[in-house]
């Protein structure tokens, strides 16, 4: 094989190694109407769907989201967004729980979400990772699966202080709007998935799974 056609070769395997990966999307109530058929047919096989906030909050769209996205035949999980300075991380995973954050292994219902964004909250960083963790450990003492963590790489360097406390055991959604993921925070060694443009033309985020079809579906039944 002489050199260009070695370049070639390479050139094919980075691309077919760069194509693993299975569209999605993330939602909340501030999408009212989201045409989930369209988003399958479009080639998306799993959302992730807004279902509480902090321990009083469950969000209106929650049921009517999870049942289109069940009808459409995607894989969906729901998602809490974290109120760390209102109440301990146990108590809100058990809120979460309650309100449509579970799990079960049938296959099309991923782990919960736990989303960390905006302030730290007044908590340290040391404070923070302990918050995190009363809530991972709980979600996993009730289920059986440890939960996505939901962040972006300078939320985690400030409210967390770069921790890798999490890297065994949680899966990585990484927030960040660019043509490229970057290097995830935290140490993990590549992100699950991927939040990369705030817009999705069926309704919500943009997001892609790191690996093809088989791997979502592992990700989904544990």
């Amino acid at each position: 094989m002489n050199m260009i056609s070695f370049t070639a070769a390479c050139l094919g395997l980075l691309s077919s190694v760069a194509l693993a990966a299975v569209p999605g999307f993330d939602i909340s109530h501030y999408q009212s109407s989201v045409n989930f058929a369209s988003a399958y047919s479009s080639g998306a096989r799993f959302v992730i769907i807004k279902a509480t906030e902090g321990t009083t909050y469950k969000d209106p769209s929650f049921s009517s989201h999870y049942n289109g996205a069940t009808n459409a035949g995607l894989i969906r999980g729901g998602y809490h967004f974290a109120h760390p300075d209102t109440s301990s991380g146990a108590t809100q995973a058990n809120y979460f729980l309650a309100n449509g954050g579970g799990w079960s292994g049938d296959g099309i219902t991923l782990p919960g979400m736990l989303d960390l964004e905006g302030d730290c909250a007044g908590l340290s960083t040391s404070a923070m990772v302990s918050w995190i963790k009363d809530f991972s450990d709980t979600y996993h003492s009730k289920t059986g699966r440890y939960p996505l963590l939901y962040t972006n790489p300078s939320w985690w360097s400030s409210c967390t202080g770069g921790s890798s406390a999490f890297v065994s055991t949680n899966p990585l959604v990484l927030a960040h709007y660019s043509s490229s993921a970057g290097t995830p925070p935290g140490g993990w060694p590549y992100y699950t998935i991927w939040q990369f443009n705030d817009a999705y033309q069926y309704g919500g985020d943009s997001d892609t799974f790191n690996g093809d079809i088989s791997g979502l579906r592992k990700l989904a039944s544990g």
